[in-house]
């Protein structure tokens, strides 16, 4: 990776509609802050789509976000704009192993600004990658019925629904393959 981005997970690119550098790195705790002004700056629906609902503890889920990034099976990716020698998140996936049903879980989201550029595929990619490095065979999410830009992504990048949702939320899934 360049030296620019010395903690990037996958080559940082350039989208011609932002103007600068994007970079898909892993989240540390020194990341906490900045991630709780990006889930700030969501809107109240993108905020909603992400958590399944409201939430008015931006920070307390910052912190959970990185909480066990000490742990490999327990990450988040972050999406960083980096303008000018400044950076800032514009997006997030955070995923979490669990040993019981032996498949991860994740969540993402993208700043308003920034979705619909292929964003989101990527930090999926990347997420998958890493997942797949790990030895993980299988990743899933939940979703809103109505998150139809979720279910989209989701698609986009391979995922199926189980049929395990209820009439409010999609439970999808994807095997990954080395």
């Amino acid at each position: 990776m360049s030296q620019l981005f010395p903690g990037a997970v996958v080559e940082p690119v350039e989208l011609a509609e932002t103007k600068g550098m994007v970079c898909i790195r892993t989240a540390s705790e020194s990341d906490v802050e900045s991630l709780s002004v990006y889930f700030t700056g969501l809107s109240t629906t993108s905020r909603s789509k992400r958590f399944m609902g409201a939430r008015t503890d931006l920070s307390v889920v910052a912190a959970e976000c990185v909480a066990k990034s000490d742990r490999l099976d327990h990450f988040t990716l972050l999406a960083e704009l980096r303008q000018e020698g400044h950076g800032r998140i514009i997006g997030e996936a955070r995923y979490a192993y669990d040993a019981a049903v032996r498949h991860g879980e994740f969540a993402i989201s993208v700043a308003d600004a920034f979705q619909r550029m292929g964003l989101g595929l990527q930090m999926m990619t990347a997420m998958e990658t890493r997942a797949v490095d790990l030895g993980h065979e299988m990743i899933a999410a939940e979703t809103a019925r109505t998150n139809a830009e979720m279910r989209g992504l989701a698609k986009k990048a391979g995922f199926r629904d189980t049929g395990l949702g209820d009439w409010q939320s999609v439970h999808l899934a994807k095997r990954l393959s080395r």
